[in-house]
């Protein structure tokens, strides 16, 4: 997959996609419903697949000091298009210059002259352009006049109504990672690079690997049966595992962070890349009266999270 950041200066064999456009946080199964829509069009036309979306996200551009909310980073994002079959990736700098942009100005400028996409697919409730002026009727007929083609696709309905992010992020607050799983098509995961930590884990008889939640949507704090795909160096592979995902009250912590203890794992894996799949959550985040105390609930913790993965 090629991941392009400027539509005015883009390779020749860049241009010419089917896209599907959106935020795509989550990647869950409505955006994988309009992205087989952008699919189907590739293959009639003969084009690349791509996705059209943008970094950073529109709504952490307009108000950055907003708490987090996203379900993946941007490099997360680009893994599961990859798995997906996304050929182009077009992750255009939202900035003031495209932020400005008209409705009419981005389909001349972007999707026509800049990116020269043969069709394009989006949500029924798409907007875009200046103040979010354009909707999907008005896109299509920029498509008509213009010479690219549009299929408006119709937002999908799961067992509690609406699929959407929005959706997802409540069930993770709630602690219900099953039903965020239902809506994503696949486990939530958190992804990123193990950073060093207070090695309290270590001293306790359970290491971890530590990871920060900065800039992502926080699932409830608390503990939980995960899996553990080591994505990158010499002990690169998948695993089981427990994490706690929270402040650490037991040591009065207050940057939230993951904290996983790998089942059977020896290793180093400071500066690996790790994701995280969050399967189902255990208890909520607490104090105890004396480490032993605290010990002997981890053992129950992994005792625990190892028959719920033995039954996936």
């Amino acid at each position: 997959m090629r991941i392009i950041r400027d539509y005015d200066y883009l390779d020749p064999s860049d241009r010419g996609a089917s896209v599907a456009i959106g935020n795509f946080d989550g990647v869950h199964i409505g955006h994988r419903t309009v992205i087989d829509l952008a699919r189907k069009a590739a293959r009639a036309n003969d084009a690349p697949l791509g996705i059209l979306t943008f970094e950073p996200h529109p709504r952490q551009y307009f108000a950055p000091d907003a708490p987090p909310f996203r379900l993946m980073g941007s490099e997360a994002r680009a893994h599961r298009l990859e798995k997906l079959g996304v050929e182009r990736l077009y992750e255009l700098n939202f900035n003031a210059s495209l932020s400005a942009l008209s409705p009419r100005e981005f389909a001349r400028n972007v999707i026509h002259d800049g990116l020269g996409l043969t069709h394009v697919v989006v949500g029924s409730d798409f907007c875009f352009g200046k103040g979010r002026a354009g909707d999907a009727s008005d896109l299509r007929k920029f498509g008509e006049e213009m010479g690219f083609g549009v299929t408006i696709a119709k937002l999908l309905e799961g067992d509690r109504g609406q699929v959407s992010s929005t959706a997802i992020r409540t069930a993770l607050s709630e602690g219900r990672p099953r039903d965020a799983a239902a809506m994503l098509g696949h486990w939530h995961r958190i992804e990123g690079l193990v950073v060093g930590g207070e090695q309290r884990g270590r001293e306790l008889g359970y290491p971890t690997t530590n990871m920060s939640i900065e800039g992502l949507h926080p699932p409830r704090f608390g503990v939980y049966a995960v899996l553990v795909d080591v994505l990158d160096g010499p002990h690169q592979g998948s695993y089981q595992g427990a994490a706690s995902l929270g402040v650490r009250p037991m040591f009065n912590g207050e940057v939230p962070n993951l904290e996983t203890f790998i089942f059977d794992f020896s290793g180093d894996l400071y500066g690996a890349d790790l994701s995280v799949a969050l399967i189902d959550y255990l208890r909520p985040e607490e104090t105890f009266d004396s480490l032993d105390a605290f010990i002997a609930q981890m053992d129950a913790d992994c005792a625990r999270a190892r028959d719920i993965l033995a039954a996936l």
